[in-house]
């Protein structure tokens, strides 16, 4: 049901970062609303994020916590915008005082794809040849590849999904890993040549959701952007955030997840794996929905007796030398 809101017309501002994928997701956002609430003027404000400057370094090597959001959280504290939308993969576990994530929408499929130059259209990602040069920014993707694949060469990958896609087109990588979702919002979905099971990586935390983020205090944006939110997602969403804050990693640490939702029940699954693919615990813990975020802090405790913690401060160290 759809809130009311008891102020006259006016304007809402949106943030957004500037790049393709970001204005496709913010646009779907503003429609959703305007449909909503046509009475009230949803606005698009673009800015540039540090992520978005910074295209020839990888992400793990310049800290990525709030790489692609604290432009946007600045516009919000300086009441330039009332809110921003986020690809939920980006937005850090722990905000600035003063905001809230107010909203977490529908997720698209949340698995990683792999996207092949034309030479390789009969393969699949176990059976590309020995050498085959795979593309990826991830931290999480290269450990659990190199895992599954020791015999494959990966190679960094910067620059949005147009820039990435030509690389490959051009031949400087034989096979890239990319989020299914960010394809399927660009209409690119045919580009998607295998969904990468589970089995094999399990995806980053909220990849494929969007979150929406707000002043904490700024109760009549969080009742309009109730109206969007999908609860199932959110509580998938917040037990793998739970997850993650409790692990105290970004999203350029080695950490994936899987949730499934059956009813009331939620089933999340967590891996922490070292670089190099070759020290890797999983584990999954299950209850209701409505326990989310305990459910994600039970399943960190439960990581980290199995070594969890010293796999990622070996990790943080390495980061920190800029190895």
């Amino acid at each position: 049901m759809t809130s009311v809101v008891s102020s006259p017309l006016r304007t809402v501002r949106i943030g957004s970062r500037k790049s393709q994928l970001a204005l496709v997701q913010t646009y779907w956002v503003q429609e959703q609303l305007q449909k909503s609430f046509p009475d009230i003027k949803f606005e698009v404000h673009t800015m540039s994020t540090q992520g978005d400057k910074i295209l020839d370094v990888a992400l793990a090597k310049i800290g990525d916590k709030g790489l692609f959001t604290k432009e946007l959280e600045l516009g919000m504290i300086n009441q330039e915008i009332d809110f921003a939308v986020h690809s939920l993969k980006d937005l850090p576990t722990n905000l600035p005082e003063g905001l809230t994530l107010a909203c977490i929408t529908e997720r698209e499929n949340p698995a990683d794809a792999l996207v092949v130059h034309e030479k390789y259209k009969d393969k699949q990602i176990d059976t590309l040849p020995e050498g085959a040069v795979v593309g990826t920014s991830s931290l999480r993707r290269l450990a659990q590849l190199r895992h599954h694949f020791p015999h494959l060469q990966f190679k960094d990958v910067r620059g949005n999904l147009n820039t990435r896609l030509a690389k490959l087109d051009a031949g400087e990588y034989d096979a890239l890993i990319l989020a299914a979702a960010g394809l399927q919002r660009l209409g690119m979905g045919d580009r998607v040549h295998q969904v990468i099971p589970k089995e094999v990586s399990l995806h980053a935390v909220g990849q494929g959701a969007l979150g929406i983020e707000c002043r904490a205090e700024d109760h009549e944006i969080i009742s309009l952007l109730k109206a969007i939110e999908h609860p199932p997602t959110r509580d998938r969403c917040l037990a793998e955030r739970a997850f993650l804050r409790d692990l105290e990693g970004g999203c350029q640490v080695p950490i994936g997840v899987n949730t499934e939702l059956n009813g009331d029940n939620l089933t999340l699954t967590g891996i922490v794996a070292s670089v190099d693919g070759q020290n890797l615990v999983q584990d999954s813990v299950s209850g209701k929905a409505s326990d989310a975020e305990k459910l994600g802090n039970e399943l960190a405790n439960l990581l980290r007796q199995q070594g969890a913690q010293e796999i990622l401060e070996q990790i943080f160290t390495e980061i920190q030398r800029g190895s």
